[in-house]
């Protein structure tokens, strides 16, 4: 059994890169917006800028090397959620949470009822409520309050395991 060691997810480069890039796109990423979006994949590239290491596991693992090499996780609100909430081995990992709980440098992810659809990046807080930033309809530090959606969850980052 290998042993892991963890530390935490650097929340304040993390939101940095975030503010960053929340109203372009980093040329190092493809840019899914015309095949789906590019929520989870801006909220990928957030986690790994906050110093988190890819897991490599083919077909369940978070990681990308190109559009073509790449797991469903990097860029799916779905297998993203799946990915962090289930993560046993190297990688970040996580927990859902209320949305009462979200705070800066959590994931907030909305849904219609039926499914979560849209990735968002909390960037901070004002007054109780969280402020994202997003791509897809591209936002920076846009207060949640301002979206519509049935349903929400938030994606509590708890660390990034390394063997």
């Amino acid at each position: 059994m290998p042993e892991f060691h963890s530390y935490p997810l650097d929340k304040e480069s993390a939101v940095a890169y975030a503010k960053k890039w929340a109203m372009s796109r980093n040329q190092i990423y493809y840019d899914f917006d015309d095949i789906g979006g590019d929520c989870t994949n801006f909220i990928s590239q957030c986690v790994r800028a906050g110093g988190a290491i890819m897991n490599y596991t083919k077909d369940v693992g978070w990681y990308y090397n190109t559009t073509y090499d790449r797991s469903a996780s990097w860029s799916s609100v779905y297998y993203f959620h799946k990915f962090i909430t289930t993560n046993a081995g190297v990688g970040p990992y996580g927990e859902e949470a209320t949305l009462a709980d979200a705070a800066t440098g959590d994931i907030i992810q909305l849904g219609n009822g039926e499914k979560f659809y849209h990735s968002l990046f909390v960037t901070g807080m004002r007054g109780g409520v969280p402020l994202v930033c997003a791509h897809t309809d591209n936002a920076l530090d846009r207060s949640l309050s301002s979206y519509r959606y049935e349903t929400a969850r938030c994606i509590k980052i708890l660390g990034v395991r390394i063997r």
